[in-house]
């Protein structure tokens, strides 16, 4: 049963690069990927350049945004050479490697820009962690479906080196949604208590940095659960303390 790794490509301009995506996708046993709000409206060259991979191609999912996409993934990594503090920035074999490992508890997902500007400040913001290609500084633009290619080799040599999986069955990581919904939580409990009290500048980047080591700490369903139940209680108190209750 192939692993729940999913490919999302956002606003694909270039239907050549998607069957030349396809093709590659099948080469290395992926077939799980999402197009989110595609450019690309002729897929006639798309369908010439998937050799063999017509079934990858029409088979993909489809999204209107990046959320919507990645909503029930455990770990979201976007292809961008930018340095965020907060964000690990990893190379294409160590995500492929932690891709493998993490998909034993559910979906994780590849994100790749678009083929003019790629990934916005806004969409870098919103995966979890970051992974670019080490090219030559001469030439550091990467085709989108050769970086699709190089991507998915990795993980395809990752999953042929992956041990087996464990008799008894890992516990359910907890998806991107809920760690947003716990990362909401915490804000909500910092702001009330008095801690973060300047959101948009100090605020937000302490909160980043806080909840960093809990999006590393690979939270399972039940502790996020937790999390979110001690969150709420917690900023309750708060505004019963301060309202004189």
């Amino acid at each position: 049963m192939p692993l729940p790794i999913r490919l999302v490509l956002l606003r694909p301009r270039n239907a050549e690069n998607l069957g030349a995506a396809a093709r590659a996708m099948k080469n290395c046993g992926l077939s799980e990927w999402t197009w989110v709000r595609p450019e690309a409206e002729d897929l006639a060259p798309a369908r010439r350049l998937a050799v063999h991979a017509e079934d990858v191609l029409e088979a993909s999912g489809r999204a209107d945004t990046l959320d919507a996409a990645v909503a029930d993934c455990v770990w979201v990594v976007g292809t961008s050479s930018r340095k965020v503090e907060g964000k690990r920035r990893l190379s294409p074999r160590a995500v492929a490697e932690e891709m493998v490992q993490r998909a034993a508890q559910g979906p994780v997902a590849l994100v790749f820009g678009d083929e003019r500007s790629g990934l916005t400040n806004a969409e870098v913001e919103r995966c979890h962690d970051l992974s670019a290609v080490p090219t030559a500084p001469e030439q550091p633009s990467i085709n989108l479906a050769q970086a699709v290619l190089l991507y998915a080799y990795e993980i395809r040599m990752a999953t042929l080196a992956a041990s087996p999986p464990p008799a008894a069955p890992l516990p359910v990581a907890a998806t991107d949604t809920e760690l947003a919904l716990v990362e909401s939580a915490l804000e909500n409990a910092l702001v009330t208590g008095g801690f973060l009290v300047d959101e948009q500048t100090r605020g937000r980047t302490a909160l980043r940095d806080l909840f960093a080591p809990l999006r590393r700490s690979r939270l399972t369903h039940k502790e996020a659960k937790l999390w979110l139940a001690a969150l709420h209680t917690l900023a309750k108190r708060l505004r019963s303390r301060d309202a004189g209750g």
